[in-house]
């Protein structure tokens, strides 16, 4: 079953530097367990493949039902140096919500996801 993140989760972003981290908090306990497994590290760089120029950290912050994410080089120097549009890095979070995962149908089901259609 194909899953949208916005769908399961909600999302912070900010800057530290060139760094931009972004925090995924489940919107259900229940689907934190989703989030863990298949919202890898080697998942989110690939989402990001062409916007940063850096690695990709993940932190699991199980008892927030949480992943936080720092996507290095992704902000053109940081906010006093970048011509980017956003040089704090606020919509990283909105952009990661638009990844779509792939969960198997019955895992999908125990857990209440909802599909999407897209």
């Amino acid at each position: 079953m194909q899953v949208r993140l916005l769908d399961i989760a909600h999302a912070r972003s900010g800057d530290k530097g060139d760094t931009a981290n972004v925090g995924l908090i489940a919107l259900e306990p229940a689907w934190y367990p989703i989030l863990a497994r298949y919202v890898t590290r080697d998942a989110v760089a690939a989402h990001f493949a062409g916007q940063i120029t850096g690695d990709v950290v993940r932190f699991e912050l199980p008892n927030l039902c949480a992943l936080n994410f720092l996507l290095h080089g992704a902000l053109d120097g940081g906010g006093t140096l970048s011509l980017k549009t956003d040089a704090q890095g606020k919509v990283y979070s909105t952009a990661l919500l638009r990844m779509v995962i792939t969960v198997p149908d019955s895992e999908a089901a125990a857990a209440g996801l909802p599909a999407f259609a897209g």
